[in-house]
């Protein structure tokens, strides 16, 4: 069985919705930051190895649903950058 660029692509948009869920924002952006930079790593990758990678992909997908899932048991505060993004800043 080959791996087409349509599945290669879903996994990605999966993978990245997943990583959206993430409560603590540092972690959110760090899945977000190492998804984006695995795949473009890999997309130059020989057909020979596109099956491994893919597999390898589907594994930490499965490993990032089982990170969202324990980050909402585990819930933290938000951090300072979190509350400040889209608010008007107010002196005075």
């Amino acid at each position: 069985m080959s791996v087409s660029k349509a599945q290669v692509l879903k996994l990605y948009r999966d993978m990245m919705r997943e990583a959206k869920k993430i409560p603590a924002y540092n972690f959110r952006t760090y899945a977000l930051r190492r998804i984006k930079h695995g795949f473009n790593e890999n997309k130059n990758v020989k057909l020979e190895c596109i099956k491994n990678k893919f597999n390898d992909g589907l594994l930490a997908y499965d490993s990032l649903k089982r990170q969202v899932i324990v980050s909402a048991i585990f819930k933290t505060d938000k951090i300072i950058v979190e509350n400040q993004i889209g608010k008007p800043c107010t002196y005075g």
